[in-house]
């Protein structure tokens, strides 16, 4: 069997960031929800 390898904190957060890049859906929901937040502090 092999041993798993523990990620770092940095590891993870780049894969993660790698796999959002490449889900063009989740980005739409990210820029939505920024875009949501901008307009409600304007107000």
């Amino acid at each position: 069997m092999r041993k798993n390898k523990k990620r770092s904190f940095q590891e993870l957060v780049l894969e993660n960031k790698r796999q959002l890049l490449n889900d063009k859906d989740a980005l739409e929901r990210i820029e939505d929800r920024i875009e949501q937040k901008r307009l409600e502090k304007a107000e």
